[in-house]
Formats: structure tokens, sequence, C-alpha cells
């Protein structure tokens, strides 16, 4: 494995993160140096202060500039002087004299201002003459970079969590769309569309992904031909085994007719049925199996449908009774009347088929609060080990040994019931009885 898509990541990784670290150091450089200067507005009212002081000053009105310092202090809660070149105090506040930075009074107002220091930088706006200079504490007003912080927490903190979010989304993406191209056409193969493939839905992509959707295209192929293989096989195998069923059945015919009178002859049309019913049920099963059909979709009176099958039942089983409990109506949207049908008959046929002579078989039909119908086939039967019931739903499971019922019983009748009603949007389900007999449970969406 060449490992393509390990790559691709890291190379994206890696490449973004620096890219990333890079741009932000470099935004925050020239963010944090542009944020340390002096706004072009308090840079002017400065400078008006220094020329007000300037024109004190050259008019060698001491008194006068000493008022005017002690109104800027009082105003702006400073402090403010001015100061000769050599040091020396001309007027204004003398407690900042330690902090003249060597060979300068203060810092130029366009120089930037640290950011981190605690307390306000000393000004220095120097006289023309070049013998004195107006200086004072920036106010904390004109203090520049007070929002640095929070621009610094978005700069370190927000803005690369949220490029790191959308680049970790663009890879989700670029990982999750062909796993979900690969989930939307496995779906498909499963409801057997058996012509779905992904490869080419992936375009040029030429990575691990790429690779596993080559290898489910393979398996996808040969599965296909697989399901078309075996439904010619059966297809093949019904009209083969029809063929000679029906020249069976016309030689007993035949022979009867001709006033042959044999238990052999019976046994012999007896299991000719049994076969042509068990070709049928398989053939049904598969094509409900392979094919997952759209049924036709109508509307069933479940009361009526019931009665009719009982009906039937009824004829067939003579020797046995058949209890049904049901509402005058229960109308059905948007189901099939055929599998439904068939399905019931398979379920109620069993019943009848494991119970005793003189025994009964209760079907009940009611209403339930989950917006569905509930019919109960109760029998008198032995029943079924707890441990078997979910295998009698199994095709061809025989269940002679659990239940010492009639041996022709070859275990299609609850495999395909299930099915159709699973067509149906119903569901099956076995339980025992307290009193003994098994008890069938159907629920069917009433819409």
């Amino acid at each position: 494995m060449t490992r393509r898509l390990l790559w691709k990541l890291c190379l994206i990784i890696v490449t973004g993160i620096v890219a990333l670290f890079y741009i932000i150091n470099y935004t925050s450089l020239r963010i944090e140096a542009d944020m340390s200067l002096i706004s072009s507005a308090d840079q002017t009212e400065l400078k008006h202060w220094g020329a007000q002081a300037e024109e004190y000053y050259a008019a060698n009105d001491i008194g006068g500039l000493q008022q005017w310092l002690e109104k800027i202090q009082n105003l702006e809660n400073i402090s403010a002087a001015v100061v000769s070149h050599d040091f020396n105090p001309i007027a204004g506040n003398r407690e900042f004299e330690s902090r003249y930075l060597g060979y300068n009074l203060g810092r130029n107002i366009e120089w930037q201002v640290h950011l981190y220091f605690e307390k306000n930088p000393l000004m220095e706006l120097p006289f023309s003459d070049g013998k004195a200079s107006f200086i004072v504490v920036l106010p904390d007003r004109m203090r520049p970079g007070t929002s640095w912080p929070i621009v610094r927490v978005a700069l370190h903190v927000v803005i690369p969590m949220s490029l790191l979010i959308v680049l970790m989304f663009f890879l989700y993406q670029h990982i999750m769309v062909p796993l979900q191209k690969l989930q939307r056409t496995t779906v498909d193969f499963s409801r057997g569309n058996l012509n779905a493939r992904v490869a080419e839905s992936l375009g040029n992509r030429n990575d691990e992904l790429s690779e596993l959707a080559g290898t489910f295209d393979q398996m996808a192929s040969r599965i296909s031909d697989q399901l078309i293989s075996q439904r010619q096989l059966i297809a093949d195998l019904s009209h083969e085994l029809r063929t000679p069923l029906t020249r069976l059945d016309i030689a007993i015919s035949l022979a009867q007719s001709d006033g042959v009178d044999s238990p052999n002859l019976d046994r012999i049309g007896r299991e000719s049925v049994h076969i042509r019913k068990l070709v049928e049920d398989t053939l049904t099963l598969a094509w409900l199996e392979n094919e997952q059909p759209q049924l036709e979709q109508e509307d069933v009176d479940l009361v009526d449908l019931i009665d009719v099958i009982v009906d039937d039942a009824k004829f067939e089983f003579p020797d046995k009774k058949i209890v049904t409990h049901s509402p005058s109506n229960a109308e059905l949207k948007n189901t099939n009347h055929r599998s439904l049908g068939q399905a019931l008959e398979n379920i109620i046929r069993n019943a009848l088929r494991f119970t005793p002579k003189g025994g009964s078989v209760d079907v009940h039909l009611q209403s339930s609060a989950d917006d569905e119908y509930i019919v109960t086939i109760e029998d008198n039967g032995p029943g079924v080990d707890n441990d078997l019931l979910d295998l009698i739903f199994q095709p061809f499971y025989r269940v002679d040994q659990s239940r010492n019922g009639d041996s022709d019983s070859f275990g299609l009748g609850l495999a395909l019931a299930k099915r159709q009603l699973r067509a149906v949007r119903g569901s099956l389900s076995a339980s025992n009885r307290s009193e003994g007999g098994l008890r069938m449970c159907i629920r069917v969406p009433k819409s």
C-alpha cells in the first residue's frame, strides 16, 4: 500500500499549521507595532500643549507657565513640566526627574510606546530654540494599545482555532465524501440495484479510499454475477422440476381414471403436491430475498381477509376448530393483500398442522396504541423450545424434533411468512403459551 492518503493529510496538516503560525506571528508583530503608536489626534493635541508651553516660555512668563502647567496636571491627572536641556527644571512638577532617558528628557511622540510597561511613558516636545522642552506623562486616554489584550487573545486563540476548525472541516469532507458515496452505493446495492458502483463517482482520486472503492466494485461485480447465476439456476430448476411434476400428475390422473386404486398411488399424488408447493414457496422466498420488490399498495380490510383464510382452513382441517376474535372492521392503508394474505394463511395452517385432532386455534385481532393492528394466533400443539423460537423462521429449518407433528412439514412456511410480512412493513414473532402451545404475534401498521 502506497499510503497516499497518509502523505496527503500530513502535507496538508503540516503545511497548514506552519503557515498558520507564520501568518499569526507576522500579523501579531504588525498589529502590535501599529497599535503602539499614539494616534494622530492625540499627537496633534500634545503638539498643541507643547506650543502653548513654548509661548509662555518665549515670553519669559514663568508664572503664567506654572499656572498653565498646574491646570493641565489637574485636568488630566498627570505630571507635566518645562525643563532645560541641561536638566534644570524651569516650571512644573519635579517628581519624575528620575525618569529622564539618558540624553533625552522623554520619548518623541512619534515613537512607539511599549504596550507591556505598567507606567505611562514620559513624552518630550522640544522647543524651537533647542534649549528647553515640554515634558508630560502621557495621559491614560492617549495611551495606545488599550485593546491589545483582546486583540492578542483573538490572534493567538480565536483565529487559530477558527482556522483549524475550517481546516479540519475540509479534511473531514475530503475523507467523508467518498465514504458517504460508498455508503449510499452500499445501500443501493443492498436494495437490489446490482449495477451500483462507486469508483466512477470519485473521479481521478488516487489514494486508499479510491482503492477501497475499487475493491468494493470488484466485490459488487462478483456478488452480482453470483446472484444472477443463482436466479437463473432457480428459474431453470423450477422449470425442470415443474415439467416432470406435470407429467407425474397426468400419469396419476390417467391411472386413477383407468380404475387403478392403490395407497401407493395416493401417496405419490400427495408427495407430488408437496413438492410442487415446495418449489413455489422456494421461488417466492428467493424472489422476496433477492429482489426486495416494491409491492402494489392498496387498502385492505384485515377482518375480511382473516375471515376468508379461516373459512378455507376450516374446509381443509374439518377435525379442528378455529375461533376468531375480531372487531367489525380493521382497515389497512397502503398494504398488499396478496403478501399479507399468504403470510396469514401460512401461519394459520402451520398452527392447525400442529394442533391435535379436536383441538382449536384462536385468532385474535386487536388495535394497539402504536397505530398498528396486532394479530395473535395461538395453537394447542406441543410448543417449541425457547432456544428454538428464533430458528423456526429460518428457511428449511425442521421443527419435527421439538414439535412432534406432521413430518411433511418442510420448514418453509414460517420463513416465507416472516419475509412476506416484512414486505408490507409488518413483523412476526413467536412465544410459548404458559398453558401449552405456540403463540404467533403479527404486527401490521395501519397506514
